[in-house]
C-alpha cells in the first residue's frame, strides 16, 4: 500500500514539474501573439501584460503587404527544403561512403569535411562575398542555396559516420555477396536504419536555414531573394521601432516552424527515441 501511494505522489511530482515547465514554453508565445493586436503606441504606454483595448487584426494583413511576406515566405521555404533535402540525402550518402566504403582517402576525405564544423559564417563572409560577386551569384536564389548547403554538410558527415561505424559490416558483405551494388544497398538496407540521424539532421537544418539572418543580409538586397528573418527586421530601425508590427511579423515567422513540430512531431520522438537507444 506505502508503494503504491508513494508512485502516486512521485506522479503527481511529475505532472507538476511538467505542468510548469510547459506554461514556461506556451506563455511566451501566447504574450507575443497578444501584443501582436496592440499599436505600437498602446503597447508602449500600457502594461506590457494586459490585453489590447482594442485587437487590431489588420496588423497582420498590414504586415504581410508592407513586407512583401508571401515573397518572403515562398524564399524561405525553398532555401529550407532544398537545404534539408540536399544534406540529409547528399550527407547520408557521403556518410556510407567513408564509413562502409573502403578508400585510401577516406581518412583525409573526412577529415576536410570535419574541418567545416569549425567554420563560422562570421569568419567566411567577406571571401564568400567576394567569390558570389566575381561569379554573379549575388542576389540569387543559387546563390543563398550553395553556402546553405556548404555550412550544413559537414555536421550531416560527421553525424552520419559516426552512426554508420555502428552498423555491422556483415550487413554490408551480405548484401554485396548477393550482387547488390552501393547504391542499392544505401537505398534499401541503409536508408531505413539511419532514420533517426536523418530526422535529426532534419530539424538541425529545418531551424538553422529558417531562422539564419546574417547570411542572407549580406548576400542579398531585394525582396525577391530574401526570407522572413529579413522581413521581420524591417519593422525595427535604429531610432525607432515599430513594435506592434514587429511583434505580428514575429508571429508570421514562428507559425510554420510550429506547424513543423505538430506535423512531424511523432517521426521526431521516433526519431529521438531510436537514436537514445542507439547510444
Amino acid at each position: 500500500m506505502d508503494v503504491r501511494k508513494n508512485t502516486i505522489g512521485a506522479s503527481f511530482i511529475i505532472y507538476i514539474i511538467m505542468g510548469i515547465f510547459t506554461i514556461l514554453a506556451i506563455y511566451p508565445l501566447l504574450w507575443l501573439v497578444i501584443q501582436s493586436f496592440k499599436t505600437t503606441q498602446e503597447y508602449l504606454t500600457t502594461s506590457k501584460l494586459a490585453f489590447p483595448s482594442e485587437w487590431h487584426a489588420e496588423n497582420y494583413s498590414y504586415v504581410w503587404k508592407i513586407a512583401d511576406f508571401g515573397t518572403l515566405f515562398l524564399n524561405s521555404v525553398l532555401y529550407t527544403t532544398v537545404t534539408m533535402v540536399v544534406t540529409i540525402v547528399f550527407g547520408l550518402m557521403a556518410s556510407f561512403a567513408f564509413a562502409k566504403i573502403p578508400c585510401k582517402a577516406t581518412k583525409l576525405l573526412h577529415g576536410l569535411f570535419i574541418i567545416g564544423i569549425l567554420l563560422t559564417i562570421q569568419s567566411i563572409l567577406v571571401p564568400l562575398f567576394l567569390v558570389e560577386m566575381s561569379t554573379n551569384l549575388l542576389n540569387t536564389r543559387i546563390g543563398v542555396l550553395i553556402p546553405y548547403i556548404g555550412l550544413a554538410l559537414p555536421m550531416a558527415v560527421y553525424l552520419g559516420t559516426d552512426f554508420m561505424d555502428g552498423i555491422p559490416g556483415a550487413v554490408i558483405e551480405s548484401a554485396r555477396i548477393d550482387g547488390a551494388k552501393y547504391l542499392k544497398i544505401f537505398s534499401s538496407i541503409i536508408l531505413p536504419m539511419v532514420a533517426p540521424v536523418a530526422m535529426t539532421l532534419g530539424i538541425l537544418t529545418f531551424t538553422g536555414t529558417w531562422n539564419e539572418f546574417l547570411m542572407i543580409t549580406i548576400l542579398t538586397d531585394s525582396t525577391a531573394s530574401q526570407t522572413i528573418p529579413v522581413g521581420i527586421s524591417k519593422f525595427s530601425g535604429a531610432l525607432a521601432s515599430d513594435y506592434s508590427r514587429q511583434f505580428t511579423a514575429l508571429v508570421m515567422g514562428v507559425i510554420p516552424m510550429i506547424v513543423f513540430y505538430v506535423i512531424f512531431r511523432k517521426q521526431i520522438t521516433k526519431g529521438v527515441a531510436a537514436g537514445a537507444v542507439k547510444g
